[in-house]
């Protein structure tokens, strides 16, 4: 049971479906180690996801035995494109892409219902942080650097100086899936070069991401393996979710995706290096929840085609994103445990 005289700040990470939902002491302490789960109802409008996130902040205080008058903050992510004020793109994000979510203010929204103040960060900005934070500790983190790489749907990213997340004037710094990189020599000749869901051709996203696996890799690694059982697993959109699985087993279509995927991101931390130089690069996504003999080999693959100097490859490593699962959460809880701390001091 929380003792007396603590605060408490707490982190709800929505998305397509569900809400996480965690809380932090004022030490930098989680209460919660597992997954505090209830539904998002995002599909529902505006009005019941707030009502949604108001319930899970509620649920996870009672789980924990915090009292509300104690909590002085809420940590809020989504997924992006999002204003780093939580201002959703006019044209929609991802798992918020209905015409009333479009331009809505999901951060203030939030905190007139609870009375409370919400910090926002996306998505993966919030996991970056909470990976930031355990590989470093609460005492070290605020003096390293790290840029990470989350490949999911689409590629989400975070770039963390000095302990907090870098936003941008607009809030969309660290979108290092729309990052333009080489395709010189990782497209097979005759490949077309892949389109992303944003317009731009050749970004990070439109290689290593799940919805790159599904317009651009399997059409064309297809027409390649003809015959393939693949081709024959429903829509290609069924069997691009099928891939991964298919690369465990060691299938050679399968890790010819993810082997231009791990290219992709490789040059991806490549600019990374050249632009922030970090201490640390995290990757992160469902190649980290595969079976281990997969998720190393891919690792592999990515250091492999990161172009790191000599004194770089000494000082910084690439890793894996701890604990993706709660990460979201964790992370929001952490930025407004942060929010708290430099208000009160």
């Amino acid at each position: 049971m929380p003792g007396s005289g603590q605060w408490f700040a707490v982190g709800l990470d929505s998305g397509g479906t569900a809400i996480n939902a965690t809380v932090i002491d004022s030490a930098g302490r989680f209460l919660v180690d597992g997954m505090a789960e209830s539904p998002s109802c995002v599909l529902d409008g505006p009005d019941k996801a707030i009502e949604a996130l108001a319930w899970s902040l509620d649920h996870v205080l009672e789980v924990t035995g915090v009292k509300r008058a104690a909590v002085r903050a809420v940590g809020l992510d989504t997924p992006g494109p999002v204003s780093a004020n939580g201002v959703i793109s006019s044209k929609g994000a991802t798992n918020f892409s209905g015409p009333e979510w479009r331009g809505f203010d999901v951060r203030r929204a939030l905190e007139t219902r609870l009375g409370l103040p919400v910090v926002y960060n996306n998505d993966a900005n919030a996991a970056a942080l909470y990976a930031h934070y355990a590989h470093f500790g609460p005492d070290d983190a605020p003096r390293r650097s790290s840029v990470s790489v989350i490949v999911g749907t689409g590629l989400g990213g975070g770039v963390i100086e000095a302990g907090r997340v870098v936003r941008g004037a607009a809030g969309m710094a660290g979108e290092l899936g729309h990052i333009w990189i080489p395709m010189d020599g990782l497209l097979n000749p005759g490949q077309p070069v892949p389109i992303c869901n944003c317009g731009l051709s050749g970004d990070a996203e439109s290689v290593a991401s799940l919805t790159g696996i599904e317009k651009n890799l399997l059409p064309y690694w297809l027409s390649q393996f003809p015959g393939h059982e693949l081709g024959a697993a429903g829509p290609v959109a069924m069997a691009a979710k099928l891939v991964r699985g298919f690369a465990e087993a060691g299938d050679e279509l399968a890790l010819r995706i993810f082997g231009q995927q791990a290219t992709a991101v490789g040059r991806l931390l490549t600019i990374a290096a050249n632009f922030t130089d970090p201490d640390v690069y995290f990757l992160g996504g469902g190649v980290v929840e595969a079976a281990p003999h997969f998720r190393d080999w891919f690792l592999g693959q990515v250091r492999e085609n990161t172009a790191l100097r000599d004194e770089q490859s000494q000082a910084a490593s690439i890793i894996l994103v701890p604990d993706l699962d709660m990460a979201g959460a964790r992370g929001s809880a952490i930025a407004a445990r942060a929010t708290c701390a430099d208000a009160a001091g």
